[in-house]
């Protein structure tokens, strides 16, 4: 069943029982303010007959002169009514009034014998339904009290007319009520379309995103509705699933780059490597020849191993694995990173400059080898004499440590490029002069790992400054 129908149904039923509640309400009503009209014409029979209506104790109907007995009208009672008197006995005084309808029929009603028993107590009364005395007659309203001179006074009125506007207004209140269901279906029909627009538009966009149509999105999330909220849900999952899409991509691209550059730097070690074999294969080949075979071959093992180890720990950090987290002394491990470096390097002089310990939370292994790295990239990449200043210092919540150098520098697209893996700057960075070109992408991954940041920039007066953030301990 279509949620249309479904909708139409429940309209439909809502509407079906407020009609059925009001239409019984309205009845009931219109019943009881005729029953209380037609109660308190009987009650006027007894004022009649009390005050001097047609009967007279002990005898026979009053009559005119010459004439038929007094007319019901008499007093207060209205035309159409049935009246008689009876003793306490339950015996009938005088003749009893039959009810005279306007087309001249007259009707009693069945008064059962125990009439008397109805009224218990002095001016009690009791109403009841009693069927005619002729087949075919009306429905009476039948009134017994009694009266002052403990007589009973029986009253009733015929319930023709009324049962006939009671059935008049239930035929009303069924037409009206059908005709009402109807519109009720047929504008619910129209407002249910209009509303569930809005809906046709959420399938025809994942049709067409089904289809292929990736950037299509859902119309109508600024409406202040419940559609709107499922179209700003739908939307905004869009939105993250394309995110997510072109993050893979990226992802996708990103690593046949890297599958295909790692290739390529490993193409030229095991190339050397087999030549230097063919070398040790050839008969007759001079000692020298041999020996510098195997140097060759040893040297372009290690540099493959090298290669390969930094391959593995780039991997290693991008699945996420877990570095050691414990406190460090930002400055000794900088410092240690510092020696090391005159000690490799002394035509390359390094100045640190610090005013306090600065304490942060990492692997001392993984940030000595960011540290290492930078001053090694400053060794392989300027020319000998080149001075580097170390600095480190707080800002905020971060510990900055920036390593300026005073080489030829870098270009501002290079800058942006520089921590890229396998990026190389200019023909100087060769692979058999340069390194692989994994160094600075090495550092960028550690820092992420640690939760910090590094840029490059120009040095003031020329050379390049690298920037590495790491969060503060405290």
């Amino acid at each position: 069943m279509s949620l249309r129908l479904r909708l139409l149904l429940a309209v439909g039923a809502v509407a079906l029982l407020a009609l059925f509640v009001a239409d019984g309400a309205t009845y009931r009503l219109l019943e009881r303010s005729l029953m209380s009209r037609v109660d308190a014409s009987l009650q006027a029979v007894d004022r009649g007959v009390n005050g001097g209506g047609p009967f007279e104790r002990g005898g026979g109907p009053r009559f005119g002169p010459g004439g038929p007995p007094l007319n019901p009208d008499v007093g207060n009672i209205a035309a159409g009514t049935y009246f008689e008197r009876r003793d306490s006995s339950g015996n009938e005084i005088g003749t009893a009034v039959p009810a005279r309808l306007p087309g001249g029929q007259e009707w009693s009603p069945k008064i059962p014998g125990n009439a008397s028993s109805l009224v218990r107590s002095a001016r009690q009364s009791a109403f009841f339904f009693a069927d005619s005395t002729e087949a075919g007659g009306p429905r009476f309203r039948v009134r017994v009290s009694r009266a002052a001179d403990d007589d009973l006074v029986i009253g009733g009125v015929p319930l023709g007319e009324t049962f006939a506007t009671l059935h008049r207004l239930l035929a009303i209140e069924v037409a009206v009520s059908l005709a009402a269901l109807l519109a009720a279906f047929a504008i619910g029909w129209w407002v249910v379309r209009l509303g569930l627009r809005p809906l046709r538009d959420v399938e025809h966009t994942a049709t067409a995103i089904a289809g292929g149509d990736f950037d299509r999105r859902v119309p109508g999330a600024d409406a202040r509705t419940e559609v709107g909220e499922v179209a700003r849900a739908l939307n905004t999952m869009l939105a993250r699933i394309a995110d997510a899409f072109a993050q893979r991509d990226a992802t996708e691209a990103h690593l046949r780059r890297f599958v295909s550059d790692a290739s390529h730097e490993l193409r030229t070690p095991l190339a050397a490597v087999t030549a230097y074999a063919e070398m040790l294969e050839h008969p007759g080949a001079p000692a020298e020849d041999v020996t510098r075979a195997r140097q060759g071959i040893r040297s372009e093992a290690a540099r493959m191993e090298h290669l390969v180890a930094d391959l593995l720990l780039l991997a290693r950090l991008d699945e996420g694995q877990p570095l050691e987290r414990k406190p460090l002394d930002l400055v000794a491990v900088v410092g240690q990173a510092v020696d090391t470096a005159k000690a490799v390097g002394p035509q390359w002089p390094v100045d640190i400059e610090a005013s306090e310990p600065i304490e942060v939370t990492g692997d001392e292994l993984r940030l000595r080898q960011v540290f290492d790295n930078l001053l090694a990239n400053v060794r392989s990449h300027t020319p000998s004499g080149t001075a580097t200043t170390v600095t480190i210092s707080k800002n905020g919540s971060d510990a900055v440590v920036t390593v300026a150098d005073r080489g030829p520098g870098l270009s501002a697209d290079d800058a942006e490029r520089v921590f890229e893996r396998f990026f190389r700057a200019d023909p100087s960075r060769s692979r058999t002069h340069g390194g692989s070109g994994l160094g600075l992408g090495i550092v960028a991954a550690i820092v992420g790992a640690h939760g910090g940041t590094v840029d490059a920039s120009a040095t003031d007066g020329g050379g390049t400054t690298i920037t590495v953030r790491l969060p503060r301990s405290s």
